[in-house]
């Protein structure tokens, strides 16, 4: 092959990685991650949950879907949140279309005792689909619990690299199936952590776990309206179930 040749190739093969690297992905397009809350009218929680239910398992067999899941307050039983994640704005819109989708949607309008809330969040080191769909085992009793933090202005940042360093090694707890750290969009200081443990044991053991006391030491002093406790919910999973 003469140098001219050679040099011809190479410039084809420059041009064709030029092209690819100038046209984005599909997979570069931002993750769509919502948490849902829905206050259910007594009476009608049945009815509620299965069409909740119905929608998640549906959902997380959905091209696109990262994850779905369906909760009950464990206090309030009437209250209800929908958790889920895609990998684009396309994929959840198609999905809204689904008859399951559909059909919980349709009865948001006769079942709520007040409006649904949707918080829509940025993730803060992001989990992979893979570690989303983490499953308990059929030995453990896993519970989940989210905390909402409302932080003064000026000390979100502070916030945010005290979970930089601890996320690691919460993550590495033997008792945490998923642990999430997001930032709810809006002003920059609201933020909600997701937290599932195997146990209660494993909970316990999260809390007295070294690496948590300079998260509690930020909460104790630097939430909008403490105790930062008010924010604590523990949710009782309904959807989708899986267990390794």
């Amino acid at each position: 092959m003469s140098p001219l040749d050679m040099g011809k190739i190479i410039l084809v093969v420059m041009y064709l990685l030029a092209g690819v690297a100038g046209n984005p992905k599909k997979d570069d397009k931002p993750v769509v991650a919502r948490l849902s809350r829905y206050d259910v009218k007594q009476g009608r929680e049945r009815e509620f949950r299965k069409a909740l239910t119905e929608s998640v398992s549906t959902a997380i067999r959905w091209e696109g879907n990262i994850m779905a899941e369906a909760y009950q307050e464990e206090d309030k039983p009437t209250v209800f949140w929908l958790i889920d994640r895609w990998s684009n704005a396309e994929e959840r819109e198609k999905f809204s279309k689904s008859p399951q989708s559909s059909a919980l949607e349709a009865l948001l309008q006769t079942t709520l005792a007040s409006p649904a809330k949707t918080y829509h969040l940025t993730d803060l080191e992001p989990l992979t689909q893979k570690e989303w769909r983490a499953a308990a085992s059929s030995k453990d009793q896993p519970i989940t619990v989210m905390l909402f933090v409302d932080a003064r202005p000026g000390t979100q940042q502070q916030f945010k690299d005290t979970y930089h360093i601890a996320m690691p090694k919460f993550r590495g707890e033997a008792g945490v199936i998923t642990y999430q750290l997001s930032e709810i969009e809006g002003d920059g200081t609201q933020f909600v952590t997701y937290e599932k443990f195997r146990s209660k044991d494993a909970f316990q053991y999260h809390l007295n776990f070294p690496p948590v006391k300079p998260v509690i030491e930020y909460l104790e002093s630097n939430v909008k309206q403490p105790p930062f406790q008010n924010g604590l919910h523990n949710l009782v999973e309904i959807a989708p179930l899986m267990r390794e």
